[in-house]
């Protein structure tokens, strides 16, 4: 009887062992998620300033970013000291964002209610006291709801201003300049291609000429017109005071956001976060990516997945047929497939290097040569480019979807095919038409496993293209709209370069966890529509099965 408990008490123990295991990886994993849903969802609520006078005098407008406990000090009561980090803001004029003050310093703390937060364009926010609003010469001054109705007035309109300017910019004298780029480029490559005394060749370079001499007219044009706007929103200014009474005047189009953070209700505090977010989703990385939006890297993220997607399922799906459908298994077949497991073991910034050298100096040098010969010694394929960072990822997943498919072909009974050749199909129509439509919910699976895999990789995209502020996207309404050979920003890079090479990490904690959340919910989005996907494909096998 004692000894029949013994074993039974014994024959617990494995199962007490592995699911204390699967227990602790769980935890693990909630903390995680946990941590990076609490600190990112809630970066963007506004917080209260508070203005921190000190016991030299010393004034500060302030956020409360986090405390802390002084390291082995202790006040006369033997009770620890404490320590809070805030962010002051104006670096412009303080030439710092963040100063640690000892509670022991502090002599008072007030919340007043005519504080304002600005963030701007350039410099990070302002926190201090609307003084005057300067429209065209009239200068409003004091804090009174009418000036502060004017101001309120002219942030809408000064954000037009700001958006006709930077469309200018961008879009009429950059695709202006892009003409002229390109204009001189067909001059070199007539030249390279034909005999420049030729009458024909000189005809196609005279025309290249006038083609520049026009665009140049425009864009001296468009030039005049973009400093007449400027000079205009020069005539629109707020002028502002810190809490130590330093002055500082702003253009209201360098205005992103102004609030009133003391005198906010709850809806407004709402409203608040509600713009934050949607200037983080659908807005343009500033301030060296700690602030604004990461549409950029949204964007590339996504397609250079997809790119990756069908570049590898295609290579890896056959390979996987061959191996396993036609192959003569024998040691040569298993050797390949010892390579293969073996390849998924390989660092993945060896991927990169080998992408650099194959895919980028290679095979884009020799693109260059043949077909881009007047941009050099400028590369056009023969950098970095999300079509070369996509295909290093595809070669880097493809042992996942190689692996996965084979699985899924192991899974198919030989009946299946056994009864497919007897009905007289050939061997391709049984593969093609049978096994294949069986075995895709498992081809589903490595897909789906290739894609959260290249989507978190950062690693080999440092050298194969990934940069931290790309100008402009892959796809644009510019010929040929695809831009393969352009370099692109990714979520995964943008919390590296974010949280470990910003100048001001304290202030970039926010995008940190945010991007990490947003780069989350983009795996899960894209892993949802595979398995929804391979959801409807079984169910279709199962109703044709019966």
């Amino acid at each position: 009887m004692k000894r029949s408990k013994i074993k039974n008490t014994l024959d617990t123990v494995p199962i007490w062992v592995t699911g204390s295991m699967l227990g602790v990886a769980l935890l693990m994993i909630v903390a995680l998620l946990g941590l990076i849903l609490v600190q990112g969802l809630g970066a963007f609520w506004p917080q209260p300033l508070w203005k921190i006078s000190l016991n030299n005098g010393q004034e500060y407008l302030a956020l409360d970013h986090r405390g802390e406990v002084i390291p082995a000090q202790e006040d006369s009561a033997g009770e620890p000291l404490r320590r809070t980090l805030y962010r002051i803001g104006n670096k412009d004029l303080y030439g710092k964002d963040f100063v640690w003050i000892d509670h022991s310093e502090i002599k008072s703390l007030e919340r007043p209610r005519e504080a304002v937060a600005v963030e701007r364009l350039e410099w990070g926010p302002l926190y201090g006291y609307v003084q005057a609003v300067i429209a065209r010469g009239v200068q409003s001054s004091g804090r009174s709801d009418e000036v502060w109705n004017k101001l309120q007035e002219q942030l809408p309109l000064a954000a037009k201003r700001r958006k006709k300017i930077h469309e200018l910019e961008k879009a009429e004298i950059g695709r202006i300049s892009g003409k002229i780029s390109q204009a001189r480029l067909d001059i070199k490559k007539v030249e390279l291609k034909m005999d420049p005394g030729s009458l024909r060749a000189r005809e196609m370079i005279d025309a290249q000429q006038k083609r520049i001499k026009d665009l140049n007219e425009k864009y001296e044009e468009a030039a005049k017109t973009l400093a007449e706007l400027r000079a205009e929103d020069r005539e629109f200014e707020v002028l502002f005071r810190t809490v130590e009474g330093h002055e500082k005047s702003l253009p209201i189009s360098s205005i992103v956001r102004l609030y009133e953070p003391n005198r906010l209700t709850w809806f407004g505090k709402a409203g608040v976060y509600l713009s934050r977010m949607a200037e983080f989703i659908l807005g343009q990385p500033r301030e060296a990516n700690s602030e604004g939006g990461v549409a950029p890297a949204i964007f590339g993220t996504v397609m250079m997945t997809l790119i990756m997607t069908i570049a590898v399922v295609p290579l890896g799906v056959l390979a996987a047929f061959y191996l396993h459908e036609y192959a003569k298994q024998g040691p040569m077949v298993s050797g390949v497939r010892i390579a293969v497991n073996n390849l998924a073991g390989v660092p993945s910034i060896v991927f990169g290097v080998f992408g650099v050298g194959f895919f980028c100096y290679m095979v884009g040098g020799t693109i260059d040569q043949l077909f881009y010969p007047e941009r050099l010694p400028s590369p056009t394929f023969g950098g970095g480019g999300i079509l070369w960072a996509s295909l290093t990822l595809a070669l880097l997943t493809l042992p996942v979807v190689i692996v996965s498919t084979e699985e899924a072909l192991a899974a198919v009974p030989n009946s299946v095919r056994e009864a497919s050749l007897a009905c007289g199909a050939t061997k391709f129509q049984t593969v093609w038409k049978v096994v294949m439509k069986a075995a895709t919910p498992g081809i589903l699976t490595g897909a789906i496993l290739a894609m959260a895999r290249g989507a978190g990789e950062v690693a080999p995209l440092m050298i194969t293209g990934v940069v931290k502020l790309a100008p402009d996207l892959p796809v644009d309404a510019v010929w040929p709209y695809l831009h393969f050979d352009r370099k692109f920003m990714h979520l995964g890079f943008h919390i590296y370069d974010v949280g470990f090479q910003s100048p001001n990490i304290e202030a970039s904690k926010a995008m940190v966890y945010m991007t990490s959340l947003l780069l989350l919910t983009i795996v899960v989005c894209l892993n949802i529509s595979a398995m929804q996907i391979r959801a409807r494909l079984r169910g279709e096998l199962r109703d044709a099965a019966t």
